[in-house]
């Protein structure tokens, strides 16, 4: 919805918010969320922090990140924008769990 003034709106066609998306895709540089395995943490808290600190894993997707983790070393978690994978992995970390970022 774009807004032309006096309170007057008006629709954007799908057609031009995909190739928005699209152009904002092209020029925002994406990362990789990273959880690395440790001998501490329970699998049952490493789900927890997972669904905690990363709002689009559901819950299956979170303990198979997890276990791809426990028996690869690391797993992927998400790909998105730099700031958000900073917030993502921040959030990880303060449940004590290892996170890291690195470019997609």
């Amino acid at each position: 919805m774009k807004f032309m003034g006096d309170g007057v709106c008006m629709t954007i066609p799908d057609v031009e918010l995909e190739q928005l998306q699209r152009s904002l895709t092209e020029h925002v540089s994406m990362f990789v969320v990273i959880l690395h395995n440790d001998d501490v943490n329970s699998m049952e808290h490493v789900i927890d922090a997972l669904l905690k600190s990363i709002p689009t894993l559901s819950e299956q997707d979170a303990v198979n990140v997890m276990m791809d983790a426990h028996t690869d070393g690391k797993a992927v978690v998400t790909v998105c924008p730099k700031e958000t994978a900073e917030f993502y992995r921040d959030r990880l970390q303060s449940f004590s769990i290892g996170a890291s970022i690195e470019p997609a």
